[in-house]
């Protein structure tokens, strides 16, 4: 939906046309999500069905221009005001690999999180750099525009940053909760060597802190 309503913000600002709503989306976001043109004009295809936009003549390009209607704009006043639900999070590909990993035949769960934290520390000091770069450019810059896209950008940025920064310490989380219950795994009397249980391990690394269902 956030694709639906960002275009819907764009056009607010006046009539746009395809590729210009794709270049002024992906200098907001700094091209974080990759947008493409198909996308963007099946996504106005769908606006325009639900009376939410409305072709209106055309550049002196001959790009077809669209325009927001009044319906839009109530669509992106709802939009702006109702927090965004999480509830129902999108499925995190990290989270399910972790917990598939967990018992799986050959499977070093610990090399596959200090992997993936060698992973998140690159890609939360490739975030820090370019938020020092937006800021110089923020500094430096003088034109309102350019201005604008480099606050949208820098908010992005920091929100990355700090989506990386709560993984890291998730991952270190995983380790210390495996840690613990590798230790609590004790020799039985037969001197055969008991392991907890799969699904409470799995639990125990997606929701610490639940208490288990009983059988």
């Amino acid at each position: 939906m956030s694709i639906r309503h960002g275009l819907l913000a764009l056009l607010e600002r006046g009539p746009r046309y395809g590729s210009q709503l794709r270049t002024e989306f992906e200098s907001r976001t700094g091209a974080t999500w990759a947008l493409n043109v198909g996308q963007v004009y099946t996504t106005l295809s769908r606006l325009e069905r639900d009376g939410l936009v409305a072709q209106d003549g055309e550049d002196a390009a001959g790009h077809p221009l669209y325009v927001i209607t009044d319906a839009g704009r109530a669509e992106l006043r709802t939009w702006f005001e109702r927090p965004v639900d999480r509830t129902s999070p999108a499925r995190d590909e990290l989270a399910i690999k972790l917990a598939m990993a967990v018992g799986a035949p050959g499977v070093d769960i610990r090399a596959v999180i200090q992997a993936q934290r060698r992973h998140t520390v690159k890609a939360m000091q490739d975030y820090t750099r370019l938020k020092a770069q937006a800021l110089t450019a923020l500094e430096a810059g003088d034109d309102a525009a350019r201005e604008r896209d480099d606050v949208a950008w820098l908010l992005v940025l920091e929100q990355l940053i700090f989506q990386t920064e709560a993984e890291a310490r998730w991952l270190d989380h995983c380790e210390a909760r495996l840690i613990r219950l590798s230790a609590a795994s004790a020799p039985a009397d037969d001197g055969r060597i008991t392991s907890p249980p799969v699904a409470p391990a799995v639990q125990e690394l997606t929701h610490p802190g639940r208490p288990r269902a009983t059988p």
